[in-house]
């Protein structure tokens, strides 16, 4: 079986693109992408799609995300993490009450701007290719969610957080905004990212561990990707109607979508479906008649 899953417990000084890069030496196979980008600064869950199952990647990058944070008050930085340049330092003057007033206000839905280096696009190109030549662009703030954020230790300079958060949370852009809003500045010391929606660090394997030989034992199944949708199971004749490309009617008694996993009478795992004006139509099938 070469389509699938790997949940990589990414170490630090490594791109997501190094650990794709080996996952292809390594098994042989050329479709491989990475589901969300982890800094080289950063360490943990990093989800690795082989496959058919890289048709997926996006559903696995919408699902929400926990880290463990570290953040080193009194500096900033280039990169607002600490492989940047030091560009201010300032005395930190903050009491813990100061610190929990200032964090209170990056709970719930938020607005966040993306950070100059990162790998979001504008006009095609990556941020972080304007930024190491220096030049600064305007970047249009994007609402976020945190649904959990944990002081776990406050030692002067330096923050312990746990927090978890939306799709599309720069952990980076919370620590520099969390020092302006302290008043001194301040930058991503560590970063270690324990979950990707049911991925945990707890099933992550080290990629030291993985070889050519012994890679297939830790493969999770494509449809583990889209584990959090509903399920819909069809008769035989509609999957392959669905795999062929055509629409089936929906009936009152299934889910309403409006994107679904689509499962023959076996319990096979076929692609995805969407609702469309009371018809189930392909969306991405995997596996074709």
């Amino acid at each position: 079986m070469s389509d699938g899953l790997l949940i990589v417990d990414k170490p630090a000084a490594l791109t997501s693109h190094d650990v794709v890069q080996r996952i292809r030496r390594l098994t042989g196979i050329r479709r491989v992408g990475h589901a969300g980008t982890l800094d080289p600064l950063a360490t943990g869950v990093l989800v690795i799609c082989l496959g058919r199952a890289t048709r997926l990647v996006e559903y696995v990058m919408g699902q929400s995300k926990r880290y463990e944070a570290t953040i080193r008050l009194g500096q900033e930085t280039t990169t607002y993490d600490a492989e940047g340049e030091v560009v201010a330092e300032r005395p930190v003057e903050v009491t813990s009450a100061d610190l929990a007033a200032a964090l209170a206000h990056f709970r719930g839905s938020i607005s966040q701007t993306p950070p100059m280096f990162s790998a979001l696009k504008v006009e095609g190109r990556p941020l972080y290719q304007l930024a190491r030549r220096q030049v600064i662009v305007e970047r249009t703030p994007r609402p976020v969610t945190v649904y959990e954020l944990i002081l776990r230790q406050w030692r002067p300079p330096f923050v312990q957080l746990n927090l978890s958060c939306s799709a599309g949370f720069y952990v980076r852009s919370l620590a520099h905004d969390l020092g302006q809003a302290l008043g001194c500045g301040a930058h991503l010391a560590a970063l270690r990212r324990t979950a990707v929606g049911s991925f945990t660090v707890a099933e992550a394997v080290a990629l030291d561990t993985l070889t050519s030989e012994n890679w297939p034992g830790y493969l999770q199944s494509s449809e583990a990707a889209v584990s959090h949708l509903p399920r819909l199971i069809l008769p035989e004749d509609e999957t392959r109607r669905l795999q062929q490309g055509q629409k089936v009617a929906r009936q009152p008694d299934q889910i309403e979508g409006p994107t679904a996993s689509l499962y023959d009478p076996t319990g096979r795992f076929i692609g995805l479906v969407s609702l469309y004006h009371e018809f189930w139509q392909p969306a991405k099938i995997l596996f074709p008649v």
